[in-house]
């Protein structure tokens, strides 16, 4: 059997496998009575999407699976992932759906679903999902009883509103200059307008002219260089970058320094801490946040709480803790007082707004500690995974010992593409790149 979902929702090559219009149909009917299991009701979806060629031919799939259902579709067009998930609970549909391969290069695309809280689903509901791809068939509902296709021409505009509320009462962002970059997006419109609007002086945006084909192609979150150079070139006070769908946050300050997601977790968890708005004093992160902010928090007391790689575990694990500030050193920042989901808009205000609050340059305010070495490769395999193969096991252990209690090793298959990610992190670097040279030295071997 085929596995649909990986470490966020449904993802592959578009037209082709799991994402071919066929397979997309089966997917829509089967989640279509999975999130109305009764058939009593007449439920709904709000749809959106990234701005992917592919992502017309993906929704017309979905539209008509879940029609043939009796599902209602709400057309929401081009709009990042956050919005997607807060139109789901403001329109009280049963259950959202966005079409997105996020920062993956174009031929690629995928779909994430969201229940009618707008938040991501549970591992045990993505088990169950596919239980019932596999084993299942759908049923389809008579004639009179088809599901309704109604296009919303608004919810871009709800979206950026609710945007500019998460922005503090009484701050603006005038004599600011900002370079946006949105990837060629789904951002694209909203992502500038937003800084626009709440005053900032000038907003140089790139990454705003989709083609279908260039979305994420050397900009965006994931190729920051660009905005580095168009930072320096306008002499901008910061940068702000986002991903495909929106959904993550990398920065730049003035000399063209580029600010993670760990350094943006840091500066807003203290932030909040000194304000009295953390629910909790401490914040969720995964196992790839570096060393570095873990110390940094410490220093402040306050917990980093770690978890599994992908920006639900780290929402799951906030609303089953109670903590309102988590993320990860990607970018995803998740803010439970905003968003279900996180939203790089929202998390580039919180920041911005703590800038203006210190009167200080972006390179004295968002570098908030030192990370410690950390290296982070990648090796491609083919057939069968060579996780849990004993060789790779014991070289793990033998890279621990070396790293002894200044450092960590974390080897992990990638939930979206078939690699391996070794990551290794300590206080000295030339250990640090021995060990990662060593792991992938062995992986290969292994793979070979």
């Amino acid at each position: 059997m085929t596995k649909f979902f990986g470490t966020d929702g449904v993802r592959g090559l578009a037209n082709a496998g799991k994402m071919t219009p066929m397979g997309v149909l089966r997917l829509g009917q089967i989640a279509g009575q999975y999130f109305n299991p009764s058939a009593e009701s007449r439920p709904s979806v709000v749809i959106g999407k990234d701005t992917r060629m592919s992502g017309d031919m993906i929704e017309a799939a979905l539209v008509a699976g879940l029609t043939s259902v009796g599902v209602d579709v709400k057309l929401a067009g081009i709009l990042p992932t956050s919005g997607v998930s807060l139109m789901t609970k403001t329109l009280r549909a049963d259950f959202g759906i966005m079409i997105t391969a996020s920062h993956n290069s174009f031929p690629d695309n995928g779909i994430k679903f969201f229940g009618a809280d707008g938040c991501k689903l549970s591992d045990e509901a993505e088990a169950e999902l596919e239980t019932l791809i596999a084993d299942s068939e759908p049923t389809l509902v008579a004639s009179e009883a088809l599901g309704r296709t109604y296009p919303q021409a608004d919810l871009q505009a709800r979206y950026l509103e609710i945007c500019k509320s998460a922005f503090p009462a009484g701050v603006r962002l005038d004599g600011m200059k900002i370079v946006v970059d949105c990837a060629h997006g789904a951002a694209f419109e909203t992502g500038a307008a937003t800084f626009w609007e709440l005053g900032a002086d000038e907003v140089i945006s790139i990454g705003v002219s989709p083609s279908g084909k260039n979305i994420n192609a050397e900009c965006g979150s994931t190729a920051t260089g660009l905005l580095s150079q168009k930072v320096l070139e306008h002499g901008a006070d910061v940068g702000v970058a986002f991903d495909g769908d929106a959904d993550r946050l990398i920065m730049c300050d003035e000399t063209g320094r580029i600010i993670d997601g760990d350094q943006l977790l840091g500066l807003i968890g203290t932030s909040w801490k000194a304000q009295g708005r953390l629910s909790k004093p401490g914040l969720v992160a995964t196992v790839m946040s570096n060393l570095g902010l873990e110390r940094y928090l410490e220093a402040h007391d306050m917990a980093l709480i770690r978890t599994a790689v992908g920006d639900r575990h780290v929402a799951a694990r906030m609303r089953e803790d109670g903590y309102n500030l988590g993320g990860e050193q990607s970018g995803h920042l998740l803010m439970t007082e905003y968003s279900p989901t996180g939203d790089g808009t929202m998390a580039a205000l919180q920041v911005l707004a703590e800038i203006k609050r210190q009167g200080k340059k972006a390179s004295e305010v968002l570098s908030v500690f030192e990370p410690v070495p950390q290296i982070l490769k990648n090796i491609r395999f083919t057939g069968q995974s060579p996780m849990g193969h004993p060789e790779l096991l014991s070289a793990v252990k033998a890279a621990e010992l070396k790293l002894g209690t200044s450092g960590r090793v974390l080897i992990r298959a990638s939930g979206t593409e078939p690699l391996i990610r070794v990551m290794a992190e300590g206080d000295d670097l030339a250990v640090v790149e021995a060990v990662t040279d060593s792991l992938i030295e062995i992986i290969g071997t292994i793979i070979n």
